[in-house]
Order: C-alpha cells, then structure tokens, then sequence
C-alpha cells in the first residue's frame, strides 16, 4: 500500500470516528431532552385540556357569557336583574359573583379578579348591623338575596388571600348564619323577610345551601337549624315523589321546587336520603325525553339552576344524558351580546344561570363538587 492510500485510510478512520462521536453526542442529547421534558415554553404553548363534554362551542359560549356580566357589572361592584321584576341587587351580585367563580375567577387570581372582588366589596358593604345582607328599602324579599349572598361569600372566604378582607368577610357571615338561625320558622322553613315566621320552599333552599358553603368554609353554624331545615323539606314531600310549596298544608308538588330539594339535600351529603331518591324519579319521570321547559313551566331558569346540580351530583350517568341536552340548548338560545335571559327576571340572572350550568364541569367551587 502507497503512502498516498495509507493517507486517504487514516482520513476515512478520521472522518468514521468523527461521526461515531457525533452520533454519540446526539444520542445523549436526546436522552438527556427525553430525561428532563420540554421546555416550560413548550408547557405554556399547550392548549388546556377540556373537562368532558365540554366543546369548543360551549367554551365560545362560556367566555362570551362571562364578557358580557363584567360588561354589565355597576361601578359600585353590583349587578341589577335587567328585567321586568325588581332590581334585587344582593340576590343578582351574589349569583353573577358565583358565575364568574364558577370559571375560576377568585378574588385574587384570573381574568376577572377585580370584579369578583368588587361584587364581594359590594356585598359585604349591604350587610346590616342585624346580620340581613340586603339593600333595605330596594329588596322586597330579603331572604333570597341573604341565602345567594350566604353562599358566595362563603365561597370568596376560602380563596382570599389578605387576611384583613377574609376577617371581613368572616365577621359579615357570622352574623348572617345568626340572623338565619334566628329567624327560622317553628316548622324549621324560612320566608322572604326574616321576620315574618312563615316559610316556603323556594327561600328555605336558599338558606340551606348557604349555610352549608359557610359550613364548609369552617365557619361555625348549628347543627340543629340544618337539621331542621332538612326535616322542612322531608315533611314537604307529597306521595308522587315532588315538593309542594310550603310544608304546612297541602299543594301540588312543585318541580322546580323539588329540584332544588335534591341539590340540597346532596349538598348535605345526603346521597342515600330515601326523599332525595323519590324526588329525583319524579324528576326523572317529569322530563322524560328532555322536555325540561314543560316541566319547569315559567321557573326555566330556577329549575335548571338546581336540576343542573342535582344531575351533576346524583350519578356520571344522569349527568352524561342531561348535560349535553342543556349545553346546546344554551349555546343556541345566548344571545349575540352574550346573555340569556331568565325567566323574565332579567339577563343578569339568566346569564349566571347559564354560567354556573356550564362550567360544573369545571368543578371550581366546594359547594358544586361531588
């Protein structure tokens, strides 16, 4: 062999070990990119994953839907109904509080945080020295805005970061859970001031449910005046299964009434309450083939505020068949502007319906959880 082949050998051996090195190198990168995972870029860019059954196009509905509340909300943090009834203004913020909420918008964190935390300035500014949260003189039932409020400032306690405003928001619904005790019926109900000694269904919910979410923000509230809450709505059950309105006499049951029974009673953990199953077959049976808005009659919104909930809690099979119905049915009757209106109350109030119904899936509030 001439020196000229052991020259171009030498090079080859060169060249081959040149490229065994490379690929070596290589190799090891991608083991060590494989080892450590993407860049947190890379994480950034990733489209979130949507919590089943919801689509693209309840998505466009949802943010077009929470658009339209911050639009709307008053420079003082509060919302009015946008109807033909009254104003209601603690029932209205408290509900449109909880919609944005319910899309993850706390009072310190998200898009929308300095509009949850106005609506709960606002009420925590209507809270009375006898514990009623209501705008005396503009609320003609009180009681329903102090339940809807109970609620969503128990839900702002658990995500309030400054503990001056959590102490706040604590002083306020300790006075409210007094004011509720207080002014709970010989029959174990409440009616729409909190001094009137009657009850009916629609309100005692309302209180319920608010002073479970207290509960569960770890704020005290008697035992007994749950207890008893609850026995107002077992009494109030008829034969068939429904609620009728009130528990003292007689009536025809009341299907919105009765299923806002159900989220309530589940909301108390309830989930084997012999009521609780009656109620959700009569229910069941009232709607059979989809036909909600017959059987929710003028109560529309109210009724799939709570049926809603109580799909959602009861079973992954009930809540697999209702929602989707309910999903696109929202998405094709929201207006351009992005609201529904509710039962004639008003668009406030049909819009954080809408809200809430759809972003159970989401799952971002304690009291909406299973």
């Amino acid at each position: 062999m001439n020196r000229v082949q052991q020259q171009r050998g030498r090079s080859k051996d060169r060249v081959t070990l040149h490229l065994s090195m490379v690929m070596a190198c290589g190799a090891g990168l991608l083991l060590l990119l494989l080892w450590i995972g993407p860049s947190p870029q890379a994480h950034a860019q990733r489209v979130p994953t949507r919590p089943h059954l919801i689509t693209a196009q309840a998505e466009v509905a949802i943010k077009k839907a929470q658009a339209y509340l911050v639009r709307t909300q008053s420079r003082d943090g509060s919302w009015r109904s946008g109807g033909s009834y009254e104003s209601y203004p603690t029932a209205m913020t408290s509900l449109a509080g909880i919609a944005l909420m319910a899309g993850g918008h706390t009072p310190v964190e998200g898009q929308y945080a300095k509009n949850v935390r106005r609506a709960v300035d606002y009420i925590i500014g209507s809270a009375n020295p006898n514990g009623l949260i209501a705008r005396m003189g503009e609320e003609q039932r009180p009681m329903f805005g102090h339940g809807f409020a109970m609620l969503f400032l128990a839900e702002a306690y658990g995500m309030e970061q400054d503990t001056a405003r959590q102490a706040r928001i604590k002083r306020v619904l300790t006075k409210a859970v007094e004011l509720t005790a207080k002014s709970q019926s010989r029959y174990g109900g409440w009616l729409y001031t909190p001094d009137s000694g009657g009850d009916e269904g629609a309100v005692t919910v309302t209180q319920v449910q608010g002073l479970r979410a207290v509960r569960n923000a770890g704020i005290r509230v008697p035992k007994a005046t749950i207890d008893n809450a609850i026995l107002y709505i077992e009494k109030s059950a008829n034969s068939d299964g429904g609620i009728r309105y009130t528990a003292r006499g007689g009536g025809s049951s009341r299907p919105p009434i009765t299923a806002a029974a159900v989220a309530v009673l589940y909301n108390a953990g309830d989930y084997d309450n012999p009521v609780a199953e009656r109620c959700l077959a009569y229910l069941k049976k009232l709607t059979r083939g989809n036909n909600y808005s017959r059987a929710f009659s003028g109560h529309r919104y109210y009724g799939m505020l709570y049926m809603s909930q109580a799909m959602y809690l009861s079973s992954e099979e009930n809540w697999e068949s209702y929602f989707p119905v309910i999903r696109e049915e929202l998405i094709r009757t929201q207006a351009t502007n992005g609201s529904w209106m509710g039962d004639s109350v008003g668009t406030t109030y049909g819009t954080s319906i809408g809200l809430i119904t759809l972003q159970l899936p989401y799952k971002y509030l304690p009291i909406y959880q299973r």
